[in-house]
């Protein structure tokens, strides 16, 4: 007869006696899988909103600076036909940077630098001329207007502009451009650029094509 061996005595390391079930510690931590899935993704859902709420906070705000430098630009413009020289001056940055240039039916071009030019041109023509006009263009349609914002507190800004003439019966078209500086949560004028093309007049009965621009009028596309 074989001679029994002692349980304690057989051999270790069987597959039958080295597999075993997890226990108690392992169940739990198991357990635990679904918790800790559901917190992550009430985590994931909540990051998100919270993107989705500075996103939306973050386009607001934008929004508003683009609002307010339009305002600030149709304020030039309003201020000068209406020979305000305090509210015309308001809108500009009076610093030796400021910049003002626009071309000239005859071919030439006038240009300022630094405010002390700007206001010895413009601010001068002002005061000798006091007395208030309607504006030599009563429509104006700015069109593919695109900004760049450096930071919070520059924006460069192009567009294209169809200005009527006084009657009515025609538009010039100008390419303008213009910097744009916030100064003490203010938005200011620190360059102005406008290049009108006087040789290419627009019917008036292509206004409505003008307010229905989606994309640049140049070229064989040009009105």
């Amino acid at each position: 007869m074989d001679q029994l061996i002692p349980y304690s005595s057989k051999p270790q390391g069987s597959p039958l006696e080295n597999h075993s079930l997890p226990g108690k510690k392992g169940r739990h931590r198991w357990a635990l899988w679904p918790f800790v899935i559901a917190v992550f993704m009430v985590g994931m859902a909540f990051t998100s909103c919270n993107q989705s709420n500075a996103n939306s906070k973050n386009e607001k705000a934008v929004q508003a600076d683009k609002d307010s430098i339009l305002a600030t630009i149709e304020k030039e413009t309003e201020s000068f036909f209406a020979r305000d020289y305090e509210s015309w001056k308001s809108t500009y940055a009076q610093t030796d940077y400021a910049f003002q240039a626009w071309s000239n039916r005859d071919g030439t071009f006038d240009a300022s630098v630094g405010w002390d030019g700007i206001d010895n041109t413009v601010g001068k023509y002002i005061h000798e001329n006091p007395e208030p006009q309607s504006s030599s263009h009563p429509i104006v349609e700015r069109k593919n207007i695109r900004y760049k914002f450096y930071g919070p507190d520059a924006c460069y800004l192009t567009w294209d502009q169809f200005n009527s003439n006084k009657e009515g019966d025609n538009f010039h078209h100008s390419k303008e451009v213009r910097m744009m500086e916030k100064i003490n949560g203010e938005w200011k004028i620190v360059c102005v650029a406008a290049f009108w093309d006087y040789v290419n007049p627009i019917a008036a009965d292509k206004l409505k094509d003008i307010q229905r621009m989606d994309k640049e009028s140049r070229g064989t596309e040009k009105l």
